[in-house]
């Protein structure tokens, strides 16, 4: 691009290969944008809620994903459009910030492009839309926070946290067990989270899979558990009080860096060579034995010979550990990872209750579970299914419910769901924007309008008639006051989300709003789109 001036000095601008570029200016170029948005919610919004569905994703390479989790849809999809990858991004963020909601925010600022759509259509300024939208975001903010409520939970009453784990997991494919993945969910924040500082660090949680079994048979294992088995079939499966060693050092002689030759003429020779080949296997597993250990759990792998002696020696040993795994193991059994057998020493062993190895079905997979370590601090949650989809989607499901309860370790308000909290948002949006004089009390009311896309579409996703349900509670609710009212999708035959347990995290929803608009008022604000054109 270059800026050049006429004879009357007037300035205009040349864009180079001019006739290579589509160029799109003012209204179409906004035009284009918001149906670009709606279009990345429109797949989003029948996923939404109990009775959402889910989408089947086949990447390049021929691999099926399918769930209903709107960041993993966003995130397989192919998408081109820039205005789109805003919105997959904005599923993303959502995700990373809160862990839920990422359907569900997509599905508002869908909502917001569309109303803002016919403002524009009618002469209103995009900014002045923008800026009501802005106005408006900020009283639903407020109103959720004046709506919420706040539940007192310890380690003995988990059962607040459980139903808000709940009301998760009941839009997953996992909804037939949502009590029991609620409460291993619960069960192992609670494990890791220091509620001093209310804090929760995730990674201490491992979440691990294997086909077979039914999703009944999840469990939650305080400890960790690795897809490995002993180095030797003859090595001792159970173990007892276990002292672990754990290295990233090598079983084999020490190789020189430089390049080497070593000429062997003779028998002598070659039978020294192997005598102290074997010597130095012979102190390395002497060491392992004298610091006391009674497990050994290595990051490498090591040849037969060392396999043999280890079984020899009576000492069990792990091979081909990975990195993080062995990090997770160092933290639950107090252990330190040594890089030399030279620095090996008895302080520097983990200790764990039991080591054991369990194998699954009549295939010859083995698991090793370590456990009753001596800090219970790292937790592995293990999913059986029937496929590896089926525990994919469990994952990601599990994954929501483990950031839903560290929210609430975080900020322990809630407000409730169902729609409920976006109905009562939108009376008090809709009742604010008759204190504001200018033309943003349009894309206020506008605001309060978008507002009701999220229980609109639960409705519809539930099979009932969604503009009679929808005005039917929100009547309820300005009639009695109370923003507890929601759409019945379970058909429970109660509209009280408080009857139901439907809870959702209030800095979840607050998220939701603030990123949704956060992206509308970005995509409102472009008003030249310069793309190359296709050739």
């Amino acid at each position: 691009m270059a800026l050049a001036f006429d004879e009357y000095g007037r300035p205009f601008i040349i864009l180079r290969e001019q006739e290579q570029k589509s160029r799109l200016r003012g209204l179409d170029a906004q035009k284009a944008n918001i149906s670009a948005g709606k279009a990345v919610a429109r797949i989003l919004r029948t996923s939404l809620g109990p009775k959402g569905m889910d989408k089947m994703l086949q990447s390049p390479d021929g691999e099926i994903t399918v769930t209903n989790d709107g960041a993993t849809i966003l995130e397989q999809m192919d998408v081109d459009n820039q205005i789109a990858k805003l919105m997959v991004e904005l599923s993303q963020s959502q995700d990373y910030e809160i862990g839920d909601g990422t359907t569900g925010v997509v599905v508002l600022a869908g909502a917001l492009l569309e109303h803002a759509e016919r403002l524009l259509e009618r002469g209103i300024h995009p900014i002045r839309v923008a800026e009501g939208y802005e106005l408006a975001s900020r009283i639903a903010f407020d109103h959720l926070q004046h709506i919420s409520h706040k539940f007192e939970f310890d380690l003995d009453n988990i059962e607040p946290l459980v139903g808000t784990c709940m009301t998760t997991l009941s839009s997953k494919i996992v909804n037939r067990c949502k009590r029991d993945l609620a409460e291993i969910a619960v069960k192992a924040v609670m494990a890791v989270a220091d509620l001093e500082r209310k804090d929760v660090n995730l990674d201490l949680i491992k979440v691990e899979g294997k086909v077979g079994g039914k999703l009944e048979d999840t469990e939650l294992v305080y400890g960790i558990l690795i897809d490995k088995d002993m180095s030797h079939p003859q090595m001792p499966k159970h173990i007892e009080d276990a002292k672990i060693a754990i290295l990233t050092c090598p079983f084999e002689p020490p190789k020189p860096k430089t390049k080497h030759k070593v000429d062997i003429d003779t028998v002598e020779k070659f039978q020294t060579l192997r005598l102290q080949e074997q010597k130095y296997f012979d102190d390395m597993v002497q060491k392992c034995k004298d610091v006391g250990a009674t497990l050994v759990i290595c990051q490498w792998g090591f040849d037969d010979e060392a396999n043999h002696l280890l079984m020899h020696r009576n000492l069990p040993a792990v091979r081909w550990v990975g990195g993080v795994e062995l990090e997770l193991i160092a933290i639950a059994t107090g252990g330190r990872i040594v890089p030399r057998f030279q620095e090996l020493t008895p302080e520097k062993l983990g200790k764990a209750g039991i080591v054991r190895e369990k194998s699954f079905g009549t295939t010859k997979d083995r698991m090793l579970y370590i456990e009753h370590c001596a800090n219970s601090k790292a937790v592995t949650i293990f999913i059986r299914g029937g496929n590896k989809m089926m525990i994919e989607e469990t994952k990601r499901s599990i994954h929501d419910a483990l950031c839903v309860a560290r929210n609430l370790i975080r900020n322990n308000s809630i407000v409730y769901g169902g729609g409920s909290a976006e109905i009562s948002c939108s009376v008090a949006v809709e009742a604010a924007a008759d204190r504001y004089p200018g033309v943003e009390q349009y894309a206020i009311r506008a605001f309060a309008d978008a507002l009701d896309a999220v229980p609109m579409a639960l409705a519809e996703n539930s099979g009932l008639q969604p503009i009679e349900t929808l005005s039917a509670v929100k009547a309820e609710q300005i009639k009695e006051n109370i923003p507890y009212y929601g759409i019945d999708c379970n058909d429970v035959g109660t509209n009280d989300m408080r009857k139901q347990n439907v809870f959702e995290t209030l800095i979840g929803k607050q998220q939701q709003i603030l990123l949704a608009t956060q992206v509308v008022k970005m995509i409102l604000k472009i008003d030249d789109v310069i793309s190359p054109s296709d050739y």
